[in-house]
């Protein structure tokens, strides 16, 4: 699926989602990796949405998101309640959905520039 055909803007945007791949701006991402409007951080070390835990928290927060999209794959799955509770806890919002929602949702807030950080998991190869 295709988002975008120009450039948006001067922050970092998805153009296209597939099962295995996030293309960011020009640049295709096969490993699960985060996102913000100024940094893509590669190489996520997680593969599905169960194995997330406290320590994947904190990788998020070090981009200080506002609110955080959690792209689970192709479907929705959704992470332990403990990962969840680690933004709660901070008063940041989380919001968990498949990867091309994710991108759809990432895009529009990063245009209206807010402070938000998309999470997409990749499966492994």
């Amino acid at each position: 699926m295709d988002f975008s055909l120009e450039r948006p803007g001067d922050y970092l945007f998805v153009r296209r989602v597939t099962e295995r791949a996030v293309t960011v701006v020009d640049r295709e991402l096969t490993a699960s990796f985060l996102l913000s409007p100024q940094r893509a951080v590669e190489q996520w070390p997680v593969t599905q949405a169960q194995a997330l835990t406290g320590e994947h928290v904190e990788a998020v927060l070090e981009l200080q998101p506002e609110v955080v999209l959690l792209g689970t794959g192709a479907r929705q799955q959704f992470p332990p309640a403990a990962f969840m509770a680690g933004f709660l806890r901070k008063g940041i919002g989380i919001e968990v959905m498949d990867n091309a929602a994710a991108a759809r949702t990432y895009d529009l807030l990063a245009s209206e520039g807010r402070r938000v950080v998309a999470a997409f998991i990749l499966p492994a190869d």
